[in-house]
């Protein structure tokens, strides 16, 4: 079971406690962490996270190919395999990443902005 994360913030459950969530949707969260998560942030687990925060330095040309290479870099270890990644201008100089995985024969989507 994981905890379900909204924002970087854990969901409250109403009694005290927050939401939790398995299957698929512990998956997920589990996925949305690896990519949120800044690769090196955590000293005792440097190989968590992405290097997704790090897209808008990149040439426009090579944005799509770094941003695949970061995603599989974030996801190693997860039982999903990288099936496509899609980018897309989100203003002021961000980008929305649109991730389309695959997890035992089930599409997966997961979109965030960087």
């Amino acid at each position: 079971m994981e905890l379900k994360l909204i924002n970087g913030d854990y969901v409250p459950d109403g009694m005290g406690g927050v939401v939790r969530c398995a299957g698929a949707d512990a998956l997920l969260e589990r996925v949305l962490f690896r990519l949120t998560a800044r690769r090196g942030q955590f000293p005792l687990l440097p190989d968590l996270g992405s290097r997704l925060y790090l897209l808008a330095r990149e040439p426009a040309s090579q944005r799509l190919s770094a941003a695949r290479q970061y995603a599989a870099e974030a996801l190693e270890g997860e039982a999903v395999s990288l099936s496509d990644v899609e980018l897309a201008p989100a203003g002021e100089g961000r980008i929305q990443i649109t991730i389309l995985l695959d997890y035992r024969g089930t599409d997966l989507t997961v979109t965030l902005t960087v």
